[in-house]
């Protein structure tokens, strides 16, 4: 089943991990898919490669300045009918060890970056009248995590941020939910001991960790008319964890 035939997918953060199985998986669904990135060329490009129909944009969505232009790149290239919110970063520290600056970026980062993109991309979904969005949040804004002060904060304030605009958005025909990964098998987890992955393992009660293609389905089915009638949620992927 293609059920995005035709339509216009940005993913942000599309280079790698997650980002680009969701890329992959929505040009499986159909989809012309806008591959962004901020500094890694190559694993975008890689990505763009293996799909039938991609746009490489290179813009830091962490700014005003990058989504309006990752957006108005994908409307000149035909519209904006699926926005994915990838793209994040972490500075991991104890809380009383913290920084200003650590604690401020990943804000500005996750939460302002997820809030300017959704901004930049409404303004042709609204015209539109129609639109999906998914933005990429956490098990850690649901439930905290020690050394993640920061990074819980903004995973938080973008469930946040994604019922307020389901809801501003919803008589428009936007909709807008969220995704809460657990752990899951990346770049990111790869560089963690064998003995925290096996204490993070062994909190989870389906006893594994995640893959992204595992997240990038249910991407798939939110950004899909199959979710038609689903807007302000947030589905925790995570193995059981939260249960």
């Amino acid at each position: 089943m293609r059920e995005l035939e035709g339509k216009v997918a940005v993913v942000t953060g599309a280079g790698r991990g997650i980002g680009a199985a969701i890329a992959l998986e929505l040009g499986r669904a159909g989809a012309r898919v806008v591959v962004n990135y901020r500094s890694d060329a190559a694993a975008a490009e890689a990505v763009a490669s293996a799909l039938p129909d991609a746009l490489l944009v290179k813009a830091d969505v962490a700014t005003t300045e990058g989504c309006t232009a990752l957006a108005a790149a994908a409307v000149a290239w035909g519209g904006l009918d699926v926005l994915v919110n990838n793209a994040g970063i972490t500075r991991d520290n104890l809380a009383v060890r913290m920084t200003d600056a650590q604690f401020d970026e990943v804000l500005a980062g996750n939460a302002g970056g997820t809030f300017r993109m959704c901004r930049a991309a409404l303004q042709h979904m609204m015209r539109a009248r129609a639109g999906a969005i998914v933005n990429l949040a956490s098990v850690v804004g649901l439930r905290g995590n020690a050394g993640q002060a920061n990074y819980a904060a903004s995973k938080a304030g973008i469930i946040a941020m994604t019922r307020v605009f389901a809801i501003e958005m919803a008589r428009r025909n936007i909709r807008v939910n969220a995704v809460a990964p657990g752990y899951v098998a990346t770049d990111m987890t790869a560089g963690l001991s064998a003995e925290l992955l096996g204490k993070a393992e062994e909190a989870i009660p389906m006893r594994r960790l995640g893959t992204p293609a595992e997240i990038a389905a249910v991407v798939r089915f939110l950004a899909g008319p199959g979710a038609g009638y689903l807007t302000g949620q947030v589905i925790a992927v995570d193995g059981g964890l939260t249960a």
